[in-house]
């Protein structure tokens, strides 16, 4: 019922421009995140945003670690 009576937020498409180094490790990556909000450079939705897409990455990354582990280890018990 709440949903009803509050419009859904809508992205906006307006650029942000702040500091990011993608190649950095992901906590560092999230705290560079956290320095824009902090410096109003970034709105906390847009931080929020791009904090879960960086969380995502993550994960994302983990997995294929373990697989490329996981295959390390088959083949090494293979041959």
């Amino acid at each position: 019922m709440l949903s009803r009576l509050v419009p859904t937020m809508k992205a906006d498409g307006a650029l942000i421009q702040f500091e990011f180094d993608p190649t950095l490790p992901i906590a560092k990556q999230a705290e560079q995140v956290l320095a824009a909000i902090a410096d109003g450079k970034l709105s906390a939705e847009s931080g929020k945003v791009i904090i879960d897409a960086i969380h995502q990455l993550g994960d994302i990354r983990a997995t294929e670690e373990l697989e490329a582990r996981l295959v390390a280890l088959e083949s090494k018990s293979q041959g």
